[in-house]
């Protein structure tokens, strides 16, 4: 099957020819991946007779879905360029995210906000990676609504919520960053994301 209908099916279709363009450039293994709870997409720089692979997860909403294929892509060619010697989100793959988000911007593929929120981010030399609060949001306002599914920083203080693999934890309290939240069964303290997505117990 044409890979750039394939890609429609993930990405705003005016996206896809240019990259399917990528993948054929780049000579690219480009897979579309499972759901990965603490990854949206991956990079592989070649390897052993392996070239370029790329994985995207199949779930994100188109516009999340094309900012996670740009943002591997950035860091495929900044690997080109340098190799290992640079930071993976350094000024060189900074530079290399923004030029190719250039042509999306020209085409007008995002929304006003969600490019708002990609031009503050690229302009933003302390978000060292795409754990960029604001862009995240912005995107998630595209995801189809999911029952029952809740971000950590949206909790009262104290709710109880249960994560994919079962366990249930706490939240105890807001830190600067982050959410600490105790593990029952464990006792075990942990650090959350604020827009980590879990499922609220109810009483």
């Amino acid at each position: 099957m044409d890979k750039v209908k394939v890609l429609e099916k993930y990405l705003p279709p005016e996206a896809a020819p240019l990259i399917g363009r990528w993948i054929d450039y780049f000579k690219c293994e480009f897979k579309i991946s499972r759901n990965r709870g603490t990854k949206f997409g991956d990079y592989r720089a070649p390897y052993q007779g392996k070239g370029h692979r790329i994985s995207v997860n199949f779930d994100l909403n188109p516009y999340a879905f094309l900012v996670t294929t740009v943002h591997e892509f950035a860091h495929l060619h900044t690997w080109n360029e340098h190799k290992h010697k640079v930071k993976p989100h350094g000024a060189e793959w900074k530079n290399n995210f923004k030029k190719m988000m250039q042509p999306f911007f020209e085409k007008e593929v995002f929304p006003p906000d969600v490019k708002h929120a990609i031009i503050s981010y690229l302009n933003n030399p302390a978000a060292s990676s795409c754990s960029d609060l604001t862009l995240y949001r912005s995107l998630r306002k595209y995801d189809a609504p999911k029952e029952d599914v809740h971000t950590v920083e949206k909790l009262p203080m104290h709710a109880l919520f249960k994560l994919k693999d079962g366990r249930i934890f706490r939240l105890e309290e807001k830190l600067r960053k982050r959410y600490k939240c105790t593990e029952l069964a464990t006792r075990r303290v942990y650090l959350f994301s604020p827009v980590a997505e879990v499922e609220v117990i109810k009483d």
